[in-house]
């Protein structure tokens, strides 16, 4: 069966689930260890709210990360919650020249390692990140996404 790339019953160009399943599948698989992903499609006034409020800024973005913080006894494959904003992501793809559907599984990767613990606050941590991105990436099929 052919994954169904975007989800015909929203007005934006969202993905279908299967789309964002093989993006998290393909970190799952590099990461050797089964995970879950709560992945929430927001508006840009949503993004706004959630990044003002947890990060302190206050403009839209793309996609946030909430990683989910248990007690070490409480075994759960649930990690986190990502917040993507789809107006932002569509916004950028067109911005940049970049494939919609190729954006979407960036910026769902990138979610997803951030749940893992990767970041990108410094130079060395984000060389590590990008990296990372590039390689998961390519192996979709996607090209570098920063070049």
């Amino acid at each position: 069966m052919n994954p169904t790339l975007f989800n015909n019953e929203t007005n934006n160009l969202t993905p279908a689930v299967d789309m964002f399943s093989k993006w998290v599948k393909t970190v799952i698989d590099f990461h050797g260890k089964p995970f879950q992903v709560s992945i929430e499609i927001v508006d840009q006034a949503t993004s706004q709210e959630l990044n003002k409020t947890y990060r302190n800024k206050d403009k839209p973005t793309n996609v946030l990360s909430f990683p989910l913080e248990l007690p070490e006894f409480v075994q759960e494959d649930l990690i986190g919650d990502l917040a993507i904003c789809a107006e932002m992501v569509e916004k950028e793809a067109s911005q940049q020249n970049k494939l919609l559907e190729y954006h979407w599984a960036h910026l769902t990767i990138h979610g997803v390692l951030h749940l893992l613990g990767y970041d990108h606050i410094n130079d060395d941590e984000a060389q590590i990140m990008e990296n990372l991105e590039i390689k998961l990436l390519a192996q979709l099929g996607i090209n570098n996404p920063y070049d």
